[in-house]
């Protein structure tokens, strides 16, 4: 695909005839063109050249590609070292939100993921040709991308004059800008939805250390995966990370690259993470309908996208209603495995199921049910560290007792990180890779974190704060409040404000508490009513279902393996500060009851790692002030986890 389908300095573009211009801009286009589209064209090349020709110097380009959604840009301008980024809406009479939204998608676009545009500013304009003049304020946010500016046929001209008068950088490269390198960092819906496409993973992560990462945990899974073929053996991986390093990515990548039919591997991405699942098929389906050029229904759409990804519970059952008979995946890759069933768990439900003396953990069924195949199988676990949030949650742990006890003729592959607290719970792992073939690998932990494009050490800075290490957590925090702002307040409004004043164009923001956040219900803060998950993060700022209204409260159960720009975090007192260490609380009946079971304290501690590491931008944390005419919600629940944050050095909107 062109990076672009016209450039040209803006003394030649004015000179060149319709004909030239518009052959060209054709020539470069890999689609059907369609009148509209040609109509467009021409339009849009008449209003520029009259606009342009008396201008002395600069560069334009028509049609410039963001690799990461697949979008392209109407036209760049760059004149005095000032990048104009505009979307044009020929014979529009009215400037609508959806473009307005557009056009500042594209240009922070630019700005966060293209090289050479980092340091640039960068000017967004809405060209409805037809719509009635309006005043405009030039305003800049601090990453010098400026608010966008309205303007018509009419109004284009003058309005680029003032600007070029107010504006002006140093001069750059247009070509070199132009071949720039672009290094994006996705969303995970976003990810998923490029790579049922058929892009590469290459093409749609940075390029810097932690997408380095990324390439390679795939280059080495598709090793194993190949040898495991060739040698007709058995293989089990366990990809560790950081929250947001890329996990889901890698393991949705490798479904995509292995679901080869023809060669009798069929690879499927499972997950137990429900609205995960529900949320990722549906913007799969969504994404094919909108963007097929045949007719394609919904249904039709969403059958696809559900054999791409499954439910591991789905998976499970399927295994149990055939127990002799080899599942049709050869490669089989488990999202958030450390989530995987305790025997415990697993009897009771399969009691519920009619299926008694049941003595199997979910690991080790699951193992069993790949090793149904004669020849060869790979099953890939994705782990995230310090991420078990439901009681029954066998952690790391189950796999390995499995893999010794019934598996070991099963080859395993680990990262050296492996043995961290996090995934290992304090246990010695070392002992249970005893009588096994077990193989380290450099390259199957993921250190860095992509979620949080402004700032890697978002996951360390959230993992030191639960912790209660103070000067760590108060040295990170200073070296990234600059880049990723992280707030907290007391006021609910206030909260609210601060996020809308930093999101821009379609930006996602998010109000997310603890499912046990039960004391925020006078604030309209009601954890216990069921959210639509795939409404929640899918749908756009008209809808009051979405997320952009701040009024359904997403929890952990929704939000774990996902993510927002911006979120609002809603603290309660059922993880609260009390003599300088974090104490876990339920609430039952009409009180507190402080939690006592070790493996439900966990638990909660990674409830709210969950919630503060799902923001790509940046977050702030509400704090109720407490009433001590409410015993539910006395004011010192409440003053130390405020207290702390403050030590920590947690900026407090004024």
């Amino acid at each position: 695909m062109y990076r672009f389908y016209y450039s040209n300095n803006i003394q030649q573009f004015c000179k060149q005839s319709l004909d030239e211009i518009l052959g060209q801009i054709t020539r470069n286009n890999p689609f059907v063109l369609e009148q509209t589209q040609r109509n467009a064209w021409v339009r849009e090349i008449e209003i520029l050249q009259k606009v342009l020709k008396n201008f002395p110097s600069g560069f334009i380009t028509f049609e410039y590609t963001i690799p990461r959604i697949g979008e392209r840009i109407d036209v760049i301008i760059t004149i005095s070292g000032i990048l104009y980024v505009i979307e044009f809406k020929t014979g529009e009479k009215h400037y609508s939100k959806y473009a307005i939204d557009q056009v500042v998608d594209y240009a922070l676009d630019l700005k966060y993921f293209h090289q050479e545009s980092h340091h640039k500013i960068i000017v967004p304009l809405v060209v409805c040709s037809d719509a009635p003049s309006v005043p405009y304020q030039l305003i800049s946010d601090d990453d010098h991308v400026y608010r966008p500016i309205l303007c018509n046929e009419n109004s284009l001209e003058p309005i680029l004059k003032e600007l070029t008068d107010q504006l002006s950088d140093k001069p750059f490269s247009f070509d070199q800008w132009l071949s720039s390198p672009y290094k994006p960092t996705p969303t995970i819906i976003e990810a998923a939805q490029a790579l049922y496409r058929g892009h590469d993973v290459k093409e749609i992560a940075r390029s810097d250390a932690g997408a380095s990462n990324l390439n390679q945990t795939t280059e080495t899974i598709n090793r194993i995966i190949n040898d495991s073929k060739k040698n007709h053996e058995k293989s089990i991986c366990f990809i560790t990370g950081v929250p947001g390093a890329g996990k889901t990515l890698v393991g949705l990548n490798i479904a995509n690259e292995r679901h080869q039919y023809d060669e009798g591997e069929h690879a499927v991405f499972l997950s137990g993470n429900g609205p995960l699942v529900s949320v990722l098929r549906e913007a799969l389906a969504r994404d094919e309908v909108e963007r097929s050029d045949q007719k394609i229904t919904k249904t039709d759409a969403e059958r696809k996208s559900s054999v791409f990804i499954q439910n591991i519970h789905h998976f499970r059952d399927n295994a149990l209603n055939k127990p002799d008979q080899a599942p049709l995946e050869k490669v089989a890759i488990f999202d958030e495995a450390q989530r995987a069933w305790t025997q415990e768990k697993t009897a009771k439900f399969m009691k519920e199921r009619n299926v008694f003396s049941w003595e199997m953990s979910e690991p080790e069924f699951l193992i069993s049910a790949m090793d149904r195949h004669d020849d060869w199988a790979v099953i890939i676990c994705l782990i995230g560290g310090g991420q078990e949030i439901h009681t029954g949650e066998a952690g790391l742990p189950a796999w390995f007792d499995a893999l010794k006890n019934r598996f070991p003729h099963w080859k395993v592959y680990v990262s050296r990180q492996i043995s961290d607290e996090e995934y290992t719970h304090g246990l010695e792992l070392e002992k249970f890779f005893n009588g096994l073939n077990y193989y380290p690998e450099r390259d199957l932990h993921l250190a860095v974190s992509l979620r949080s494009f402004r700032s890697e050490q978002v996951s360390d800075f959230v993992k030191s704060l639960l912790d209660n290490d103070l000067p760590r957590a108060q040295n990170l925090y200073s070296q990234l409040k600059y880049k990723y702002p992280i707030v907290m307040t007391r006021s609910l409004e206030k909260a609210r404000n601060w996020i809308y004043s930093k999101a821009r164009g379609t930006e996602r923001y998010g109000l997310i508490a603890s499912s046990g956040a039960k004391r925020l219900r006078q604030f309209g803060i009601w954890v216990q009513s069921t959210i639509q998950a795939k409404n929640w993060f899918l749908n756009n700022k008209e809808d009051v279902r979405s997320s952009y209204f701040l009024e359904d409260t997403a929890t952990e159960f929704d939000i774990q393996g996902l993510e927002i720009d911006w979120s609002l975090v809603a603290w309660d007192a059922d993880y609260r500060m009390e003599n300088g260490s974090f104490k876990p609380y339920n609430f039952s009946g009409s009180k507190w009851k402080m939690v006592r079971n070790q493996d439900a304290q966990l638990y909660l501690k990674n409830t709210y790692r969950v919630l503060l590491t799902r923001a790509r931008q940046g977050f702030v944390i509400f704090i109720p002030e407490g009433s001590d005419t409410d015993f539910t919600r006395q004011h010192s629940f409440y003053d130390g986890i405020y207290q702390y944050l403050k030590e920590v050095g947690i900026t407090e909107l004024s």
